[in-house]
């Protein structure tokens, strides 16, 4: 065993003259279990909502969506988007015709986007289990097309699952000035008719906004014949999303962009991800002020052991050897507090998973889930781990080096 880190381990573990000392040194660790419980709660909560959103988007977002890379359409007939619907990887594609329009019901109007799919939808999307109402859904019947509206669209326009007249579209014509005597000269029309359906992601960016409707209508209001602004995929049974993804965007040919669901959803998880980083930032922060309660600890130690220090100096011990070991009695500090913080973090990471103890509002049903979501990732616990030992190294490595040159003579 190394000598420095043997006598380090003895003076830290061994009974002081003065209880001051043990008492400062369990201050110490306990400061930085604690410290460290917080940043694996806090990063495992940020975790559980990441998680809680990707399962809400998982009803509506396709595996795979496909783009263009320039523009906002491409022909539906484009040798690119025939080789990926034929590749072997995939399933099930959907031709998709995306654009903001207005919808208008009696005097209600909203600005809305009218999603046209084609009948391969409900094999692609979740669609099927987020719907609300004793209809069926349905894109066309006869020459009636159906329109399924999101639930807080059928809100604002005051529609009810089951709407009597039906939902007048417009999207302005391209290539056209406006006609200030007759404004609806420049507006494609359009009526949708309910299938007595409406669906509800809980996701305002969903629910606010989209009408689900054949994409056959989307075409013609938007003026978008033989063309597709995206191509939703579902892949085969046992294929890897990021395998897919490289081989489709191969075959893309530089003109298509495949995106799986978190690409789809970037803005979204790139908050995410930067709320989660600057929590991280902050509690590390109050990591490194913990880990200057070991410097206390330490510089208590340094005055008792002076006797000590002497005797090792006689025996032929140096400035710097002195200095590791009551280094290494901070890093000790720093390494049992931490591995003490991420088994309580753990612990109450796992309690909270499976019985809920801290509820999100005191009523059951009031948000999507009645507790806190927690996911525990090995790599949240592995970071943690380095940025406790970090900072202690930053907290304890100067100042053990200036007292024990100082105090010990």
């Amino acid at each position: 065993m190394n000598l420095s880190f043997f006598i380090a381990g003895r003076y830290l573990f061994s009974h002081k003259r003065s209880h001051v000392i043990n008492l400062i040194s369990a201050v110490a660790v306990i400061g930085v279990a604690i410290a460290t419980t917080a940043l694996v709660c806090t990063m495992s909560v940020f975790n559980g909502f990441q998680d809680l959103v990707s399962s809400l988007f998982t009803a509506f977002d396709p595996e795979l969506r496909v783009t263009p890379v320039e523009g906002p359409s491409i022909a539906a007939d484009d040798p690119a988007v025939t080789a990926i619907k034929a590749s072997p990887l995939v399933e099930a594609a959907t031709e998709c015709v995306e654009g903001q329009a207005l919808a208008r019901y009696y005097d209600a109007q909203s600005v809305v986007v009218l999603k046209g799919v084609d009948d391969n939808f409900t094999r692609t999307s979740g669609i099927l289990d987020i719907l609300y109402g004793d209809g069926s859904f349905r894109l066309k019947a006869d020459v009636l097309d159906f329109g399924t509206p999101g639930a807080q669209v059928a809100q604002n326009l005051g529609l009810g699952v089951r709407y009597a007249t039906p939902l007048d579209i417009f999207a302005p014509r391209k290539g056209e000035t406006l006609n200030p005597l007759n404004p609806s000269e420049n507006f494609n029309h359009g009526q949708l008719y309910s299938p007595g359906v409406i669906f509800a992601v809980q996701q305002k960016k969903y629910d606010a906004r989209y009408i689900i409707c054949p994409i056959s209508f989307a075409r013609q209001v938007f003026e978008q014949q033989g063309c597709i602004t995206s191509l939703d995929l579902k892949l085969r049974d046992g294929v890897s999303v990021s395998t897919a993804r490289r081989a489709l965007t191969k075959l893309g040919g530089g003109k298509l962009r495949v995106q799986d669901r978190y690409e789809q959803q970037d803005d979204v998880f790139r908050i995410m991800k930067i709320e989660k980083f600057v929590a991280y930032l902050f509690l590390s922060f109050i990591m490194i002020i913990a880990c200057f309660n070991i410097v206390g600890s330490l510089s208590m130690l340094i005055i008792e052991k002076r006797d000590d220090m002497a005797t090792l100096r006689s025996l032929g011990a140096d400035n710097a050897t002195i200095s590791r070991i009551f280094y290494k009695v901070g890093v000790l500090i720093a390494v049992i507090g931490v591995l003490i913080g991420i088994g309580a973090g753990a612990l109450l990471c796992l309690l909270q998973q499976h019985f809920g103890l801290i509820k999100m509002g005191s009523e059951q049903g009031e948000f999507i889930v009645d507790a806190y979501p927690v996911s525990l990732r090995v790599t949240d616990l592995i970071v943690t781990f380095f940025t406790v030992i970090i900072a202690g190294n930053i907290a304890t490595w100067y100042p053990v080096k200036y007292l024990s040159r100082r105090l010990v003579k």
